[in-house]
């Protein structure tokens, strides 16, 4: 049975040109009617099982922050239904719901009192929030002396004290050092482990496909992409890149993989292939070998200086190495005919760890940036093999050296070695 039942949800918000404007709807009871009505949603429907995650992405004002509030249940629809089996924990806008003039303390042990929970559980519970947040003994102190970043510790540490069934957070996370935010994404694996279910409002991809299983574009209030992560975070970079009227978004399936095509074809990718340096077609790699990733391109408009360019990411899609002719400062500015044909070759090194791996290809316009001619995401698949038993564990096979060492102390451990002091005479080293 899904935790979350949206069916055919709408939300219009009302605005007035004047103050005048209001007041004569308000004098004549509404007979005269001077608002304007702006749909923010527009008969968006979901589900969500228990312990799935959602991710939502869309341009501003598409009406996911709105979402994420009906969910909460802190703004109603105008129509359609909503029916939730669970409690509900929000991050939203920070700061919402405490108050400046209050205690980080204070504002936690309201924050508890709201949970509905016993009196008696309210007091470890806030010593668990000032020990998540970290803010130490700025925790008693008011509010209004904290920092954005502080603000956030409190409010994700006070959201999250006690495991939800349901947790809304919406872009908060991007608040914040680094450390809390690895710290907070911890906590949310943890709940998603646990059988929480997600919704996740973020303009950070790899938050998106690290912690969803699932992801939709909003745009101006309509669901236009359900599915995986990787697949709809594709088209909306589609989205993002388009600029012009005539761009056309295409997906289609590649032996099993969900292709994302893009741009004005001015200029246009009619062939992609990884070879071995042999100049032989090659998916399978041993660590450590070098690839060569050709574009064979076509000149459709003359007028264009072309800027080639690649994107490898892991299976997760994450980015692991992008580069391009601009980068690599290798200037293809030769006047093209019309139906000419060229090829840009990148040759590169596979210090990766063994697994799967795609490859996105782009040529873009070089004198406008924004401008794409032809992108295409996952355009071709290849594996790395480990070539023999490996030496390491993670993603790449860094370079690095080791040592050990014999001396005084450190055959029986009564003596700690100082910081940059030398391990002793008696030394093996290995490494690469």
């Amino acid at each position: 049975m899904p935790l979350i039942s949206i069916r055919n949800i709408t939300k219009k918000y009302h605005t007035f040109a004047s103050d005048w404007d209001r007041f004569v709807e308000a004098i004549t009871n509404g007979r005269i009617r001077r608002r304007h009505e702006h749909w923010i949603l527009k008969g968006v429907s979901l589900e969500a099982e228990p312990g799935e995650s959602i991710g939502i992405i869309g341009y501003n004002g598409a009406g996911k922050s709105t979402l994420l509030k009906i969910v909460l249940g802190v703004s109603t629809p105008d129509s359609g239904t909503v029916a939730i089996d669970g409690r509900v924990a929000g991050l939203l806008e920070l700061g919402v719901g405490f108050h400046p003039e209050f205690t980080g303390r204070e504002n936690a042990t309201i924050s508890c009192q709201l949970l509905g929970l016993d009196p008696a559980e309210i007091p470890p519970l806030v010593e668990e929030i000032k020990r998540f947040s970290e803010l130490e003994d700025y925790f008693d102190e008011p509010m209004r002396t904290y920092s954005t970043g502080m603000q956030m510790r409190l409010a994700f540490s006070a959201s999250t004290a006690v495991r939800p069934e349901i947790l809304v957070v919406d872009e908060a996370l991007a608040v914040g050092d680094a450390y809390f935010q690895h710290k907070s994404m911890a906590r949310i694996r943890r709940f998603r482990e646990a059988g929480t279910t997600l919704f996740l409002v973020s303009h950070d991809p790899t938050a998106i496909k690290n912690l969803c299983d699932r992801a939709l574009i909003l745009e101006e209030g309509v669901v236009i992409r359900d599915g995986r992560p990787d697949e709809v975070l594709d088209y909306y970079q589609a989205m993002v890149n388009r600029r012009k009227k005539d761009e056309e978004i295409r997906q289609f399936s590649n032996d099993g993989v969900v292709v994302t095509r893009s741009g004005d074809a001015r200029m246009e990718i009619s062939a992609i292939q990884i070879l071995d340096m042999d100049g032989k077609p090659g998916r399978v790699f041993k660590t450590g070998e070098t690839a060569r990733i050709r574009q064979t391109i076509t000149c459709n408009d003359p007028g264009v200086r072309p800027n080639v360019g690649i994107m490898i990411r892991d299976r997760l899609g994450n980015h692991i190495y992008g580069t391009n002719t601009h980068l690599k400062k290798v200037a293809i500015d030769d006047r093209f005919e019309v139906g000419t044909r060229f090829h840009v070759d990148f040759d590169v090194e596979l210090r990766l760890g063994a697994g799967s791996y795609n490859v996105s290809v782009a040529v873009v316009d070089d004198a406008l940036h924004s401008s794409h001619l032809d992108w295409i995401d996952q355009a071709v698949v290849f594996q790395v093999m480990p070539d023999g038993v490996p030496d390491y564990a993670g993603l790449t096979p860094l370079p690095a050296r080791l040592s050990y060492g014999r001396g005084p102390g450190i055959e029986t451990g009564t003596e700690p070695v100082a910081a940059g002091e030398q391990l002793g005479a008696d030394r093996v080293e290995a490494g690469d």
